[in-house]
């Protein structure tokens, strides 16, 4: 009996004893991996991040997704060293913010784009919204823009001309409103928390994505495709850290058919990669 005992007792501290190492070696692991720190918007850019997680601890890199929930922290964070890359905005606002605000930072990839879309509130066709209605619009120079584009290409306003995707309008530049429209100028992640207090409203398709709502399947009226080349979601870096090993991994594991897989099987054509 004393001998049975013993053994089990032996056992016992030999499976001790590999558990003690295995949770050692699993630590070990844990520290070799380098640490990335992106900057996101919750939907989909954070899901997208998350969906290249394993592809990176393959290549020896623990990523860490940060989220914000509006479009002005996220460079300001990276701009100040506290992120290693971002990942929320097309390349027209980041040119702009970087032009305004003296942000040292710099596209490192092409990502996908987001179809705008004219979202109904409390009128449900273009045709019903009455003389006097009001349509709500992101306020920030890029995306009010695009929305005015989208406004124009449906009829509704008339910009004055040399207005295209590469320039700036707001409400100034309107030349032709023939219903007399009110644009309500919103902050962008404000417009799907007001879409029931104005006939209609243009959403940005994370802030879309965020409140269920699908280009495809919502809107009454989508921005053409040739918007697709200019309005790119893009990886956003330091200057001068585009071709460094960590950004180039991130890039590559964003790149991968892994995560175009899930973004074609996720957003059903509300997020279109470009890679």
């Amino acid at each position: 009996m004393k001998k049975k005992l013993a053994l089990v007792l032996a056992g016992a501290l030999c499976l001790s004893a590999l558990a003690a190492c295995g949770s050692g070696n699993d630590q070990a692991a844990g520290k070799d991996l380098e640490t990335i720190k992106v900057g996101a918007s919750p939907t989909p850019h954070a899901e997208i991040l998350n969906a290249a997680k394993d592809i990176l601890a393959e290549k020896g890199y623990d990523l860490q997704v940060i989220e914000f929930t509006d479009y002005i922290q996220p460079n300001v964070a990276l701009n100040d060293g506290e992120l290693d890359a971002n990942y929320f905005q097309h390349e027209p606002y980041l040119k702009k913010k970087c032009e305004e605000e003296g942000y040292k930072l710099a596209s490192a990839a092409d990502m996908h784009y987001e179809p705008y879309g004219l979202y109904p509130g409390k009128t449900k066709t273009l045709d019903a919204i009455p003389d006097g209605g009001t349509i709500a619009v992101p306020n920030d120079d890029t995306n009010e823009t695009r929305a005015l584009l989208l406004l124009q290409d449906q009829g509704l306003i008339k910009l004055k001309d040399g207005i295209d995707a590469t320039k700036s309008a707001t409400v100034l530049d309107i030349v032709e409103n023939p219903k007399n429209l009110t644009i309500n100028e919103l902050a962008a992640e404000q417009i799907p928390r007001s879409l029931q207090d104005v006939d209609m409203a243009v959403i940005n398709g994370n802030y879309a994505l965020q409140f269920d709502l699908n280009v495809n399947d919502d809107a009454v009226a989508a921005e053409s495709e040739q918007y697709g080349a200019v309005y790119v979601n893009v990886i956003a870096c330091r200057e001068g850290e585009e071709g460094s090993d960590k950004i180039k991994a991130l890039v590559d594991a964003l790149h991968s058919d892994t995560v175009k897989q899930f973004i074609d099987e996720t957003y059903q054509g509300a997020v279109v990669p470009v890679f």
